[in-house]
């Protein structure tokens, strides 16, 4: 089995608090299974989190950001 790569690696956003970001990666496989981890925590969806996925781009929407999301 191949491996998955990142053909485009996420990159740094820059938002205000109290405001959304939206973080987005892309793989060279599509609709591979993709964990979001902030450090060595896992990244559940909730209403601060929103997870899409459409083909090989990822998505991780982060709402009502603080400085703590950094």
């Amino acid at each position: 089995e191949t491996s998955i790569l990142f053909k485009q690696e996420l990159q740094n956003e820059e938002v205000k608090e109290g405001k959304q970001v939206k973080l987005t990666c892309e793989l060279s496989k599509p609709d591979a299974p993709v964990k979001w981890m902030k450090g060595d925590t896992v990244l559940y969806a909730s209403e601060k989190y929103e997870f899409k996925q459409h083909g090989t781009v990822a998505e991780l929407i982060i709402r009502d950001v603080k400085s703590i999301d950094s």
